[in-house]
């Protein structure tokens, strides 16, 4: 397996390496869902889902080697596929490999002496980004829907103020440097939107990307995660993230 070539031996090296994997993981249960269903076919045999430290993802039958050289995926994920709703199942494959994605990195810790302060260190870094189940299901979030709701409203006043289109501006994360006198004190953007996740990486807001809203489940997302530029999202008239097209394109 691609993923057992890379040995991270630092806190640094191994929380990059559960990233990278993360990173994978989620874009295979979110932007690339559709792809993913496709593969889990359940006639075919026991497969895995793996995340690789490039930010990549597969799913494939289970290494051959016993023990494994590292830690394995949940197996046979694709046998529930057809028995449950999809979001039950894409949520269960998400809680297994969050499971996963911390077996691997207390593996590594394990065989590279991590003490007692390293252990609590790399845990307090996993611990401050999301899970994949999260993500996924947008359980963490809650708080984000009314800061999107304030977002809103405020993009909406700042593009009225220029002459803009406030039905299309509703879309941006990003106005952020409009009307300094009542809007940008101390900070207070970064407060507003910082618990804010993307959709389809779960990484936290930042005031210098550009950031665009679901429609339908209203999910934000960066635009270099679903490939939409500011001047491509000028022209949209309502967005749909992949993973509620692929949802209409299903039975």
């Amino acid at each position: 397996m691609e993923g057992g070539q890379y040995n991270p031996r630092t806190v640094e090296e191994v929380f990059r390496d559960f990233k990278g994997r993360r990173a994978g993981m989620i874009k295979a249960l979110t932007t690339d869902v559709e792809e993913f269903y496709q593969q889990c076919d359940p006639e075919k045999e026991n497969l895995c889902l793996y995340g690789f430290p490039n930010e990549q993802w597969e799913v494939n039958l289970p290494a051959e080697e016993v023990p494994p050289e590292l830690p394995e995926p949940a197996l046979g994920i694709n046998f529930a596929r057809d028995g449950m709703q999809e979001k039950d199942w894409l949520s269960l494959v998400a809680v297994h490999s969050d499971a996963w994605l911390l077996s691997v990195a207390f593996y590594f810790g394990a065989r590279f002496g991590f003490d007692k302060t390293d252990r609590k260190r790399l845990f307090s870094m996993i611990n401050d980004l999301p899970t994949i189940f999260e993500v996924v299901t947008g359980s963490a979030k809650k708080q984000s829907k009314e800061k999107s709701s304030v977002s809103n409203s405020s993009n909406k006043s700042k593009s009225s103020s220029k002459g803009g289109r406030p039905s299309e501006s509703v879309k941006y994360s990003k106005p952020v440097q409009a009307k300094d006198e009542e809007e940008v004190v101390d900070g207070e953007d970064e407060e507003e939107h910082g618990d804010t996740l993307c959709g389809a990486c779960g990484e936290n807001y930042a005031a210098d990307e550009f950031w665009i809203c679901c429609d339908m489940c209203e999910k934000w997302f960066h635009g270099k995660c679903v490939k939409i530029t500011p001047a491509r999202a000028e022209h949209i008239k309502q967005y749909k993230c992949p993973s509620c097209s692929n949802k209409r394109a299903r039975p």
